[in-house]
Parts: structure tokens; sequence; C-alpha cells
């Protein structure tokens, strides 16, 4: 029988792959909790959590019999015009658990649409209301998304090279540090003088295609005040964040300054099936409130809060607030402090940071993104059963929630070996 990954290269097409060099795709038959099992049987730990969604593990039962039980009922609905119980139930429950000052919720398909419909938000806000402000604020090396407005955002050219003549106008200032952060605000100032500025996109803590770079959370606050203060929208990215990875909810909790926008995926549902979400604050609704149509919101997907992907949501939402998992992600948190200390010192490692259950170290050599030697790294990862995907000399672990110590212990005795062969 012809092996399903020789099958795969007739006519598949993969993501963020020169398929000239890198032809060869793993098959993965089964997913289990931590565990990818491959076509020959082979078991792996899924030590990113499938790209942050898979936050309770892979094929959760909870999440499965709630989603199995809502199939039965109603499997999708057009979203213009209709409304259905898990939608209404989703917007309820999350409500309690997003920032306080978000009251309206705005559905999508994805990370990058839900990112595309708060830049459209901040945009249109300032035009329903003659206000000419047409330039987004955005960190440098963020990170968004890939459909245009989500591309014209990010500052990551190795994704968005071919088609930067063709972005929105975005300015960019750099993440806040403890010795930038007064030289930021004052070139801010200059920048807000213009008045032009619509918006401002920011992974709040925590840019994760730039491989999990962390920054000051008292001088993303006072950016965030700053851009309040002159009218400015704020919208906070957390498609990665969200969910309890930074060890709260959300990492906007980790902040005074509460953003207009929030967008969020991924480990919303878990992992299961796609959806994106965008949340806004009463005052960004109001400006799209009226008896002329042309002010209202005119975006829309096929998908739109579909009612399974909300019933996977609501199971993933009350899964998160359980305290067995907020302890099994103090568990985590403690763990990555312990390996912390073991590793920080290695002669090959440059420099080593944590927030919540995201850990990530910095190998001391020069490598490229996509380059041989970090092929390398993640063909010894795999070799050993540990699915991790080096961010050029980046290795980050971003493991689920039900990860046992076990399993962590695992991933860490792995990337130890790592050093030895770079």
């Amino acid at each position: 029988m012809e092996k399903l990954s020789d099958r795969d290269k007739k006519h598949l097409w993969h993501p963020l792959t020169q398929h000239k060099t890198h032809s060869e795709m793993l098959a993965i038959s089964k997913a289990k909790g931590v565990l990818l099992f491959d076509e020959e049987g082979k078991e792996y730990i899924d030590g990113i959590s499938s790209w942050y969604t898979c936050m309770y593990g892979h094929c959760h039962p909870f999440i499965l019999e709630r989603v199995g039980n809502q199939m039965q009922r109603l499997d999708q609905v057009v979203f213009s015009g209709f409304t259905h119980e898990p939608a209404v139930k989703l917007s309820e429950e999350l409500i309690k658990i997003l920032p306080a000052n978000q009251e309206k919720l705005f559905f999508s398909d994805n990370g990058s649409t839900a990112t595309e419909i708060g830049i459209k938000m901040a945009l249109q806000y300032h035009f329903n209301q003659g206000e000419k402000r047409n330039v987004l604020l955005a960190f440098e090396e963020g990170f968004h998304g890939d459909t245009f407005g989500a591309m014209s955002v990010s500052g990551l050219s190795v994704y968005n090279g071919p088609f930067e003549d063709f972005f929105i106008e975005v300015d960019r200032i750099p993440v806040p540090t403890q010795d930038n952060i007064e030289s930021a605000l004052a070139q801010l100032e200059i920048k807000l003088k213009n008045n032009n500025i619509a918006g401002f996109i920011y992974e709040p803590l925590v840019q994760g295609a730039a491989a999990m770079k962390i920054h000051d959370a008292d001088g993303l606050d006072r950016i965030l005040a700053l851009l309040k203060n002159h009218g400015v929208l704020t919208v906070a990215d957390e498609v990665m964040t969200g969910f309890g990875k930074t060890g709260k909810h959300f990492a906007s909790d980790h902040l005074d300054t509460k953003p207009d926008i929030m967008c969020l995926s991924k480990a919303l549902t878990a992992g299961l099936v796609p959806m994106g979400l965008t949340t806004c604050t009463q005052e960004v609704y109001q400006a799209f409130y009226s008896d002329d149509i042309s002010k209202g919101l005119f975006h829309g997907h096929t998908y739109t809060a579909n009612p399974l992907a909300c019933t996977a949501a609501l199971a993933a939402v009350e899964l998160l607030q359980t305290e067995e998992i907020q302890e099994n992600i103090q568990n985590i948190i403690q763990w990555h402090k312990v390996f912390d200390s073991e590793i920080k010192d290695h002669p090959k490692v440059a420099q080593t940071r944590q927030l919540g259950v995201i850990y990530a170290l910095d190998l001391d050599i020069q490598m490229e993104r996509y380059g041989n030697l970090r092929d390398k790294l993640f063909k010894h990862f795999m070799d050993e059963g540990v699915f991790l995907r080096p961010l050029g000399n980046t290795i980050y672990i971003l493991a689920p929630y039900v990860t046992t110590e076990i399993q962590m212990n695992k991933i860490y005795d792995t990337i130890k070996s790592a050093l030895e062969i770079v």
C-alpha cells in the first residue's frame, strides 16, 4: 500500500514550505492527549500544542462529547439574520473572563481574519465619525497573520516580501524595554502630533512569530495610556497569548490599560475546529450603530459563529476555568523555572525567557530562520519523539496544559541533548 506521505506529494501544497528543498511530510494518523502518532505508529510529544491550539490536549473527551451532541441538533446556519444557542451562550461565558471593558463579539474563521476585522474596526471607527485617520501603528517584528491587512501590520519580511508594495500605511515602533521606554514615548509623541493614527495593533507581552520575544509590561502600559489619550484605538492581538498561556486568562490581564479591541483564535476552540473572534468595547460598537446602513461593519464569513465551533469554544472555556487545568498551568510554570535554572548558564545558551507556560531559549549561534542547522535541530527533536519547531536559533516550548511531569522532562532532556549537536 502506498504511504500517505507519498500520496501527499501528488497534489498538496503545504504552508511555510519550499517544496523543492523540503519535499517530505510526516503523516500523522491520530492524536490523543499530548501525543501525536505517525503512520508507522511512532509517537511524539506535541511540545507546541500544534501551533498553540490544542492546549487541553488532542481529542479531549469532554470537548468531543459536547461537539458530538451539538452535531445532532445544528451543524451550520448563516449568522446574518439568524442566531443560535451556542453563539449566545459563548458570548455570555466569554464576557465573564474577558477584560471588563469588552462588550461586543464579532465572529470569523481564524486568527488572520480576527486581526483583519480588528484593523477594519479601527479604521472605520474614525471614518464613521468623519475623521481622516488612515495610518496604523504596530510593533517592529510583530506578526498578525497572512491576509493583506494582517500582513500590512506585520513586521517580518520573511513572510511579506513580495506584497509590501500593496500594503496599507503602517508606522512602526520598537517593543518597550526598561532601556528604551523614555525615548520610545518621546518618538511616539512626535508621531501623534499628526493625529492621523487610527489604531495600534500589538501582541501583548509576547511576540510569537518573532521567536517568543517578551517585552516590558510597564512600558507597554505607558504606550497604551498615551495612545488612548490621543484617541488611538488599541487592538490587542491575543491569537497566540490568549486562554491561559501567560499564566492569566489573557496577556492583557497583566496590564492596567485594557485594549479597545481584542483578537482571539487558536486555543479559543481548543484546536478542534477553526474559529476567530474579535471583541470590542461598547464605545467602539456605538460608532457603527446608526440609521445609516453604510456605517455598519460589512464583513462576513460563510462559517461565522459556526455552531460546532462555538460549542467547542464553550467546552474549552469551561475546561480553562477548572481547578485541574489551573493547577496544571501552575505546575508547568514551576517545571519551566527548574529547567531554566539548569540550562540558562549552559555555554551554548545565549538567553532564556519565560512568561506563564511559554518558555524560550536562544542558542549562542547564528542561524537562518529556515536553514540547514534549524532543520538538523528539528530532525533531532522528532527522532527523539518530541515535536518542537525551532524559530531560527530559538527553541521554545508551549506544551498542552495536560502534559505530565514525565512528558515535560522528556522535552527538557531532548533540548539538553540537542545542545550537544550544535
